[in-house]
């Protein structure tokens, strides 16, 4: 193999997105595509090494050095405060955390607001969550879950969640409304920090015929 760079590439929502950038910008993703089940593919004509993981796991793979760069979106990279360089906003994968709750618990919902009564919020984001009430000044008792939050409410369990959507379709099947928007997430481009500097100009060639597609 050539001395080239590491990749770590999201599986589900965002792959087909990142690697239509990759084609775009001119790279070889055949090996890509036709490997997708793989969770590491190495593609010989641009030396370059795609591992394929849980969108979770990119930041991680790519903090801790596993991997030079990655596609991650901006809600896991605030969720996981992870120390890595963000280098490009993509501009794709667009999707929202909002905050919410049933239709015909709103009103409820904003009674216990206006007396300062106790809130309970299920959501697979505590530390978005835990900053964003912070930040209001609410004490709230967060209940992590890790899917099907949207039940979350009907179950009685909690009052509001805050959640991920893409098109909201999923809140309006599950009677919730919108109360209120909470972060904007889109694809970023990270670099490992000591990667970034001993591997300069070979991710550098690779960010700038990024940005050339993106712009």
């Amino acid at each position: 193999m050539k001395k080239g760079i590491k990749i770590a590439i999201p599986k589900g929502y965002l792959f087909d997105k990142c690697v239509d950038i990759l084609s775009r910008a001119g790279f070889e993703v055949k090996s890509l595509v036709k490997n997708n089940r793989k969770l590491s593919v190495y593609s010989g004509e641009d030396a370059m090494q795609y591992i394929i993981s849980r969108p979770m796991d990119v930041p991680v793979y790519v903090e801790h050095g596993a991997c030079d760069i990655g596609f991650s979106g901006k809600d896991i990279l605030m969720e996981k405060e992870s120390k890595v360089y963000e280098l490009l906003d993509l501009k794709n994968g667009e999707c929202r955390i909002v905050l919410a709750t049933l239709k015909d618990q709103l009103e409820k919902v904003k009674e216990k607001y206006r007396h300062f009564g106790s809130i309970r919020v299920a959501t697979s984001y505590p530390n978005i969550a835990k900053k964003y009430f912070d930040s209001k000044g609410m004490q709230v008792e967060i209940i992590k879950l890790y899917g099907s939050v949207e039940l979350a409410p009907a179950l009685g369990i909690a009052d509001e969640i805050l959640d991920i959507t893409a098109s909201g379709k999923t809140l309006e099947e599950n009677d919730l409304m919108e109360m209120e928007e909470v972060v904007i997430s889109t694809t970023r481009l990270i670099a490992n920090i000591t990667s970034y500097r001993v591997k300069y100009d070979l991710i550098s060639k690779f960010m700038n015929k990024i940005k050339n597609v993106i712009k």
